[in-house]
């Protein structure tokens, strides 16, 4: 790495994890950065999954006390198909040609900014919606939503913690805490077998990563010191002004190849 890609990174990563731990999307800075150096996609989305995957392991442990064996129980099949998920999603992702993964990620950046923009009405639909326990048929529905967030979390993964609160509020779950504790500790299950994959295929780049998770967890740390003190909603703004201007570069970038 030239020493310009290193800053490059390792500022990236610290902004990201602060972002992360503020309000989520520090992908969508982390990731581009990585194609910027040239980086091919997939290896550039491998990487990027090893560098943000610490972060989230230290946020579901912020959650502990949350995470009961009463709240956990009844939630065992979300876990379980968040498993098999994404080692289908991880697969596709190396299965997927590089040309056609760089064609994609306009479409996948699109995808996430939307969902991180629509995050704030989920949150508000989560507090209104009144709390019953679902049917056997709505947990059957739940755990299929759920199969293909754990797709899209081991093939990209941005954003999709939204759609998890979305389904966690349709199973009754009424507390915030434990809702957000629930989405990060799938969301870590999801990427930690994401991780497993990528590492077996030999799909992440180790200097780029150890670097990135390095400048991940002194960013997370230093957002969650300072979350209270900052405006969560134009750190928000920022992040979906970041998302569109990446998609739009690289919906420009496919156009001209």
């Amino acid at each position: 790495m030239r020493a310009s890609e290193i800053l490059l990174l390792f500022s990236a990563t610290v902004l990201a994890g602060a972002i992360n731990s503020v309000a989520g999307g520090g992908s969508f800075i982390s990731f581009p950065c990585l194609l910027f150096t040239g980086m091919p996609p997939i290896s550039a989305n491998a990487t990027n999954t090893m560098a943000i995957w610490p972060g989230v392991i230290a946020a579901t442990g912020a959650y502990r006390k949350a995470l009961t064996w009463k709240i956990l129980k009844p939630l065992m099949p979300l876990i379980v198909i968040s498993f098999f998920g994404s080692i289908l999603g991880a697969a596709l992702l190396l299965k997927t040609p590089q040309q056609t993964f760089l064609k994609l990620i306009p479409w996948l950046l699109l995808s996430a900014t939307i969902l991180f923009a629509l995050g704030g009405k989920i949150t508000a639909w989560v507090n209104r919606r009144p709390r019953s326990g679902p049917s056997a048929w709505t947990m059957v529905a739940i755990t299929a939503v759920q199969l293909c967030v754990a797709i899209y979390f081991g093939y990209f993964g941005a954003g999709g913690g939204f759609v998890i609160l979305a389904l966690l509020a349709l199973m009754g779950m009424d507390d915030i805490h434990a809702m957000n504790g629930v989405k990060t500790l799938l969301a870590a299950c999801s990427n930690g077998v994401a991780v497993v994959i990528f590492i077996f295929a030999h799909a992440i780049v180790w200097p780029q990563a150890i670097l990135m998770m390095a400048g991940a967890i002194l960013g997370g740390y230093a957002g969650a010191y300072f979350a209270q003190k900052l405006p969560a909603k134009a750190v928000r703004a920022m992040v979906i002004g970041i998302g569109i201007s990446a998609t739009v570069y690289f919906f420009w970038q496919t156009l001209k190849a």
